[in-house]
């Protein structure tokens, strides 16, 4: 069985814009971020990201541009010897209830299967309660970051349903935690 780190992407590995990251120039990395993916991937770990993408569904921007700021994050990451093993979207925009977008937990699942991995033994970090609905749904241990909307997720509260849920600075704390 392959060990496995699943990501989200904006506010986690990237600064989370309300406007959305549209294009390769407003990409930009959080603080740490690639040193953090660096350490899973010298630890062994696969790192695969699994991120809600409704400005394509929403009509902001196609696939072909999210295609061009994700070689734009792989860019940023490689720059520091880190490497995103896979990176799954979901282009729906809110409303229809979607198997794929997060809080359901499609994309974990495929993750899941592309490497082979366990729920149980894969930890997912993200920022939002979405995210830690979605791992739970599957039974992957959840970590909340504080970065991103992070803060503010914790502030409002973690329904039952979410926890136990481990808290972190940010991603680089994450990894320490994760790392022992």
């Amino acid at each position: 069985m392959a060990r496995l780190v699943l990501l989200d992407r904006d506010g986690v590995l990237n600064v989370d814009r309300a406007d959305y990251v549209k294009h390769p120039g407003e990409l930009v990395l959080l603080p740490g971020a690639a040193s953090a993916v660096a350490r899973l991937n010298r630890a062994g770990y696969a790192v695969a990201v699994c991120t809600n993408q409704s400005p394509i569904g929403r009509g902001i921007f196609d696939e072909a541009m999210l295609a061009r700021i994700h070689d734009a994050l792989r860019d940023g990451l490689a720059r520091e010897g880190a490497r995103l093993d896979a990176i799954f979207h979901c282009p729906d925009a809110p409303g229809p209830i979607s198997t794929r977008r997060k809080p359901a937990p499609g994309m974990l699942i495929e993750a899941l299967a592309m490497f082979a991995a366990g729920a149980a033994a894969t930890p997912f970090v993200g920022d939002s309660l979405r995210d830690l609905q979605a791992a739970a749904a599957i039974g992957c241990p959840r970590h909340l970051v504080r970065t991103g909307h992070g803060a503010k997720t914790l502030a409002a509260g973690l329904p039952d349903a979410v926890l136990p849920v481990a808290v972190h600075e940010d991603l680089g704390a994450a990894v320490a935690a994760l790392l022992g």
